[in-house]
């Protein structure tokens, strides 16, 4: 009973352990122009910028989403093409759970422009 219970503990142990970070979503994967408006992060950007912008329900904006504490990290997207790592910079205001929004330059490494959205995994890293 004892080594049942240590098991247990153990196994408990190591799925607390396991960061959020390294959780895959799922969800579509889209461009934007980034250059066009102010980011919620509070910054500007042009197109050939390696960024993302999540969506509402995952980046949790507050009454200041310039003070996001997801501003400025970083997700890794995989896509057909291979996977592209991008710095969290803004909001897809009507993005699902687990989309997101890259710049031009970004969706261009993992699909073709043309394909417009598609199914992305993404984690942050």
């Amino acid at each position: 009973m004892l080594f049942k219970s240590i098991t247990v503990i153990a196994l408990l142990a190591t799925a607390l352990a396991t960061p959020l970070q390294k959780r895959t979503y799922k969800g579509d994967v889209t461009y934007y122009h980034p250059e066009v408006d102010l980011g919620s992060c509070g910054k500007f950007h042009d197109g050939d910028a390696m960024i993302v912008a999540i969506n509402a329900p995952q980046m949790k904006n507050g009454a200041n989403p310039n003070n996001n504490p997801k501003c400025g990290r970083k997700i890794r997207a995989y896509g057909p093409k291979g996977h592209v790592d991008v710095k969290v910079v803004d909001t897809c205001a009507p993005c699902k759970y687990g989309d997101i929004d890259l710049s031009p330059t970004a969706f261009s490494k993992i699909a073709d422009k043309k394909d417009g959205r598609l199914p992305v995994k993404w984690h942050w890293i």
